[in-house]
């Protein structure tokens, strides 16, 4: 009897090949096909559903596709104030805008929503995106957040035991009481999935309201004394240990000109300026540990950021 089955295509989908390459986005990258901005061999395509291998010549906006690059990860304090997309229909100042000018191409592992600061990931290789973005990772991010009210122990059980809110399903939270602070009280919030909005959304559910939400830790990665605006990259050594990768610096060349740490300050368009995070006279530290006085006043950062940090 003979086989019909048609033989599988070699090679991998160019959406995927482009967003590994650090050009976009895998969901980004069909657009760009769709819009008619890639060429293979040099035929513009108009879909996305081809498979591509590395004897392809592939040219993206008029420019070839480069070899991609050793996968990479930095932290980044993200300040309040700023969207985590790569434009803002409404004209505000994304993350992408404020990162150091000779940052190479990175993508956002998840996203902090406008009113939240703390640590973001970013990354240039899409495969590594989707892996730290899926649920069966389980890794614990860790919010220091600050509510409007005086909770106690026995209000947050219902949060610890997982809620329903208009239909939606959120998974038991890990939460602290740390301490009543005037008529504010500090949590500290522990989640393995993140929804939209989740915890805002769940801290409503019990009559809380958030005024300040901080992400402290994703996974292994700490904020630590991290302040806003600053970017640190992850050595390779610590990736391979982390996350089972193989060790670039071991096989390929670290890129020219790009140092393992890189720190700028970056504020937002709102603020009392860079001292004020929670006090008026003093910082506390997101972690929760000790305060401690205010530095002198940063310098604004590049193209166009405004000189104070976001409240």
């Amino acid at each position: 009897m003979t086989d019909t089955t048609p033989p599988t295509p070699t090679g991998e989908r160019i959406a995927k090949v482009l967003s590994r390459a650090g050009v976009a986005s895998r969901r980004e990258a069909e657009r760009m096909v769709e819009a008619g901005l890639v060429k293979v061999n040099g035929k513009v395509i108009d879909s996305p559903a081809l498979n591509v291998t590395p004897k392809d010549r592939v040219v993206v906006d008029g420019k070839p596709l480069e070899a991609p690059e050793p996968a990479r990860l930095w932290l980044y304090y993200k300040p309040e104030g700023l969207v985590t997309s790569e434009s803002d229909e409404k004209g505000r100042q994304t993350v992408f805008e404020s990162l150091p000018e000779d940052m190479p191409r990175v993508m956002s592992v998840g996203r902090l929503d406008l009113n939240s600061e703390g640590l973001l990931l970013l990354t240039n290789d899409g495969g590594l995106k989707r892996r730290l973005e899926l649920p069966s990772t389980g890794w614990l991010r860790k919010y220091r957040v600050r509510v409007k009210g005086n909770p106690t122990d026995p209000d947050l059980e219902l949060l610890r035991r997982g809620i329903t809110i208009e239909g939606e399903r959120f998974q038991p939270m890990e939460i602290k009481l740390d301490r009543h602070q005037g008529a504010n009280a500090w949590l500290t919030v522990g989640l393995r999935e993140g929804k939209n909005r989740e915890i805002r959304r769940a801290m409503t559910h019990i009559g809380l309201t958030v005024n300040r939400l901080i992400r402290v830790s994703y996974g292994p990665f700490r904020l630590n004394e991290m302040r806003p605006g600053d970017v640190e990259e992850i050595k390779p050594r610590v990736l391979k240990d982390q996350l089972g990768m193989t060790d670039p610096a071991e096989d390929t060349p670290k890129p020219r000109g790009k140092g393992p740490v890189v720190k700028k300050p970056v504020s937002g368009p709102r603020g009392r300026g860079p001292a004020d995070m929670s006090d008026p006279a003093k910082r506390e530290r997101p972690d929760g540990g000790r305060t401690f006085k205010p530095s002198a006043k940063r310098p604004s950062g590049p193209r166009g950021a405004p000189s104070r940090t976001p409240r």
